[in-house]
């Protein structure tokens, strides 16, 4: 492992980080000044990089600047005194991975070293690692069968139907289809169905002649036009009018269509791809859907799992994320800590990959630091949470005096649970909660919360009977009277 190089014209600075490395076993290298590290850098490089702002001649800023340009993925941590603002935002823009202000603890400081040391010993096997990104990103067995299907198809000009909730990547499916078919040289056209008023869509899809109606003052070519010899996408096909359905239908059936107030055939040699997120048979049977055009659509369906049916690539796709919303922003690439990543694979996310990737964005924009906890969600992330563990409560004081016999809050609160994914979920989320905060003995504490919540709902159903609780709940009368004993339950009495 490469030295620690501290950077600072206040030799006791050095000293005091030189010593307290050493204790750590770290080796360090010291430069009095910007410049000399600067020069030092063209020969060889540390592990991580700690730095005065304001310094004689070239600036603490400026060293960063030099080593972001070579070295994007060292770590450099920026000391100061100047706490003000200006300073702080200067140094994250240029990409910093932490801000400490003197006068510093000695502690935190070298906590924070250890912790950047981390991160480059990460990023440098992420290095030494493949850097292909595949287009879709996968690894659980729904996306392993979504991808042996693409593979499957590849040859083939069949028409697909792609169905799955939003978010969850319907278009990018679409894509590969057409980039490993026959067709890929040729083009790909997107057109998302319920974006487009319904007065619109028929020139959208068709195109139209001069002249066809107010504003027309150019013959204007279609999407199926601009696809041909490629592929259509046609998004969230279950919201397309009925009327346009049925020349739909005809252009799959014989290829041909006219523009709007066209009266030429024009031949179409277009794949389509389609794509919803609604139950298609179910808009049949109501009537909203044309039957025989769903059975055009239908030839081979693939359906894309939803984020909570793929929870493990959750890691996987956040490491994407934060990487490609960096590159974008010119910043370097934020890492999740394990506590954060546990805490978001435990969410149930509504927009799913979409909902992710713009939840990455912020965590770009918006938390500080490189590495992110579970604090540094956003709020409604945390406040969510928060309710959930609201729950640790709720399993046990909380739910056994709402479990009163009223089935009305006792639906409601089965409802809310099912929708936040089932008291498992939400154990798991205050699992996370409690080991992000650092507390100890974890297993004991939610252990006598789950006992006390089973043990005074239970003594709810029989009135306070201890005897007959415990032969609600499958255990002895001596094991519930010693349980009421150690958990401190009132409210029992002997039959």
């Amino acid at each position: 492992m490469k030295p620690i190089w501290i950077v600072d014209d206040d030799a006791s600075i050095r000293w005091v980080l030189e010593k307290a490395l050493a204790r750590e076993n770290l080796a360090t290298k010291s430069f009095s000044n910007a410049r000399d590290a600067m020069a030092a850098l063209e020969f060889d490089t540390p592990q991580v990089l700690v730095s005065d702002i304001r310094m004689p001649g070239e600036s603490g800023l400026d060293l960063l600047q030099t080593v972001k340009a070579s070295y994007p993925g060292l770590p450099v941590i920026i000391i100061t005194a100047f706490s003000d603002l200006d300073s702080a935002v200067a140094a994250f823009q240029g990409g910093a991975f932490e801000y400490l202000a003197k006068p510093f603890d000695i502690d935190k400081a070298v906590e924070l070293i250890r912790r950047a040391l981390e991160e480059s010993l990460r990023e440098t096997s992420v290095e030494s690692g493949p850097t292909d990104t595949p287009e879709i990103l996968g690894q659980a067995p729904a996306m392993q069968e979504v991808f042996r299907a693409i593979g499957r198809l590849s040859q083939s000009n069949v028409t697909v139907l792609i169905t799955g909730e939003s978010g969850t990547g319907k278009e990018l499916v679409a894509r590969a289809l057409h980039k490993h078919s026959p067709r890929a040289q040729q083009p790909f056209i997107a057109l998302n169905t319920a974006a487009i008023p319904k007065d619109l869509l028929e020139s959208e899809l068709f195109g139209h002649e001069r002249g066809a109606f107010t504003g027309a003052q150019t013959t204007r070519r279609g999407r199926f036009e601009q696809a041909e010899n490629g592929t259509l996408f046609l998004d969230e096909i279950g919201d397309m009018p009925f009327d346009l359905q049925t020349r739909l239908l005809r252009v799959l059936s014989d290829g041909h269509f006219y523009r709007v107030g066209g009266h030429q055939p024009m031949k179409a040699n277009v794949r389509v791809i389609t794509a919803t997120h609604q139950n298609l048979e179910q808009r049949v049977r109501d009537g909203l859907f044309r039957e025989d055009l769903y059975h055009r659509l239908n030839v081979i369906r693939l359906r894309l799992p939803s984020l909570r049916e793929r929870r493990e690539d959750i890691p996987l796709l956040v490491r994407h994320f934060l990487v490609q919303s960096a590159r974008q922003l010119g910043v370097e690439a934020k890492r999740m800590s394990d506590p954060a990543l546990h805490f978001l694979t435990g969410l149930d996310l509504p927009g799913n990959v979409r909902q992710l990737e713009n939840l990455c964005n912020w965590i770009t924009v918006m938390a500080p630091g490189q590495t992110v906890e579970v604090k540094d969600m956003p709020l409604e992330l945390t406040q969510e949470g928060a309710a959930d563990t609201a729950l640790a409560p709720a399993m046990g004081e909380s739910a056994a005096t709402q479990a009163n016999g009223q089935a009305g809050t006792a639906g409601a609160g089965m409802a809310a649970l099912g929708a936040a994914g089932g008291w498992i979920g939400l154990l798991e989320l205050q699992a996370a909660s409690m080991l992000a905060a650092g507390q100890s003995e974890v297993m004991d504490v939610l252990g006598r919360q789950f006992e006390s919540a089973l043990i005074k709902t239970a003594l709810k159903h029989t009135h306070g009977r201890k005897n007959d609780a415990a032969v609600r709940l499958g255990i002895g009368r001596n094991t519930i009277t010693r349980k009421i004993a150690e958990l401190g339950i009132d409210g029992a009495k002997d039959e």
